[in-house]
């Protein structure tokens, strides 16, 4: 799977890049036909604390899930939205069961 992070507006660290990619890959675990994975990062711009906008949107076949989480880091945004992906394969891949029997 490839894993594609776009940072809008600024530039995000080595590190922060490396956890997404670790995160995001470990989806495969849920649902194995994943083709692709892009990631936005992008800072609101508001007086509040919660600025951070993370966006997770997998290319698998049939049609694309996409998650928004919204937080006070990228890095709590990213494991909100990876919770909320997991959740969204599961029940994908149930659906697929569901047709196939």
């Amino acid at each position: 799977m490839k894993v594609q992070v776009q940072a809008v507006n600024f530039n995000a660290d080595k590190d922060l890049i490396q956890l997404i990619e670790e995160k995001v890959k470990g989806l495969l675990r849920f649902y194995d036909h994943i083709i692709e994975a892009r990631v936005y990062l992008k800072v609101q711009k508001t007086s509040q604390r919660d600025n951070k906008e993370l966006e997770i949107r997998l290319g698998i076949p049939g049609d694309d899930p996409v998650v928004k989480k919204t937080s006070y880091s990228f890095e709590d945004a990213l494991l909100q939205a990876v919770t909320t992906m997991k959740k969204t394969l599961k029940r994908h891949k149930e659906k697929q069961r569901e047709k196939h029997n």
